[in-house]
């Protein structure tokens, strides 16, 4: 089991840590609910070192991008940050991530943690155009900083202006009293805030500031179990649930991310796919009676036929009601269509819902 930098900080706050994706991390310090409310509204942050990252360096950094990835990184700016996913040769997401063009040819790929082996060795299979690929996984440490109150709360320790870095922009500067962090606006939780990029060495120094500066504000520490239910309510995907090498984007609603306007991976069939429509759809539901879905639970219809499988499923803290995520059939999955999700003996009537549920 690996450690991140923060470990024994997480421990000596009192954080109930459990293995994850082959490191030992907080799921949770004081509850699910309160650390949820505290990001929704106030500020909190997460260790989330356990994330790879990956430098794509060279003349051909972009070629080798733009081949393994279906979002189209030619927009991409210096400082700007983009939403992708790799597609595999079968239809399915090898992995989820976000693309960073830190300068000219230079690249930073930040991986879901379970994936970073099976990133690596794909994304280099792939790499007959001679790019340079540095993985500086273990070297680096991320936060994130989040909630309404993050740019406010954060200001002091900084010479950037918070507010003017944009949603999916970052700057490469001060932070903490350390140079060359990555300040990025981005995150997991549809409340706002930005993720921190800094050496193994230098994450202690920059957690102290931030909870110092943070002090004012009601800033708390926020284990994963949290970072799971605000996801979730925003309706964003966990790999591994949501989206897997078995699920293709255009039915688990990536379209958006997957771009024909050039070759990649696969791209053929993801094309063809779109234009014929996907044969089943990830849809979003909230229960209509007590009950909370959970992975793994059979969706069925007014017969009680089994029509599909939850994937993700929580109780709401911010609406107070279960919501869940899961695949049906394209005829099934129209928004205010009726459902059921099979909670033990009892058949619990749903209703697909239009995503985020948290507005």
């Amino acid at each position: 089991m690996k450690n991140t930098a923060l470990t024994e900080t997480h421990t000596s706050l009192g954080a109930k840590m459990v293995p994850f994706a082959g490191y030992n991390m907080p799921v949770q310090y004081e509850g699910v609910n309160i650390e949820h409310e505290t990001v929704r509204k106030g500020v909190g942050v997460f260790d989330v070192s356990h994330m790879g990252e990956f430098l794509i360096e060279g003349e051909n950094a972009l070629a080798l991008i733009q081949k393994v990835s279906s979002n189209d990184a030619s927009k991409l700016m210096i400082g700007k940050a983009q939403y992708s996913c790799l597609p595999n040769d079968d239809g399915g997401i090898v992995d989820d991530l976000i693309i960073y063009k830190i300068k000219d040819e230079t690249y930073l790929l930040v991986v879901n943690a379970s994936n970073i082996d099976k990133d690596w060795d794909w994304i280099q299979s792939k790499n007959d155009v001679g790019a340079n690929m540095r993985n500086l996984s273990d070297d680096y440490s991320l936060l994130a900083i989040q909630g309404p109150k993050a740019i406010e709360a954060m200001q002091s320790i900084t010479s950037h202006v918070l507010a003017a870095i944009k949603f999916y922009n970052f700057v490469v500067g001060d932070f903490a009293g350390i140079e060359n962090v990555i300040i990025s606006a981005t995150g997991y939780t549809g409340s706002g805030g930005f993720e921190i990029y800094c050496k193994n060495s230098e994450v202690k120094q920059v957690w102290d500031k931030v909870f110092e500066a943070g002090a004012d504000y009601g800033i708390k520490p926020i284990g994963l179990a949290a970072r799971d239910t605000l996801r979730l309510e925003m309706g964003y995907c966990l790999y591994g649930n949501d989206i897997d090498d078995t699920t293709s984007p255009i039915e688990a609603g990536l379209g958006w991310i997957t771009k024909f306007t050039k070759d990649f991976t696969n791209s053929e069939a993801l094309k063809a796919e779109k234009e014929q429509g996907p044969k089943r759809k990830l849809i979003a539901f909230e229960l209509d009676e007590r009950g909370i879905p959970r992975q793994g639970y059979d969706i069925v219809d007014s017969e009680g036929s089994v029509i599909g499988k939850v994937t993700s499923g929580t109780m709401s803290p911010s609406l107070g009601k279960g919501i869940g995520l899961g695949y049906v059939s394209t005829e099934l999955a129209g928004v205010d269509s009726k459902i059921s999700i099979q909670i033990r003996k009892n058949a619990v009537p749903a209703t697909v819902v239009k995503l985020p549920f948290y507005k």
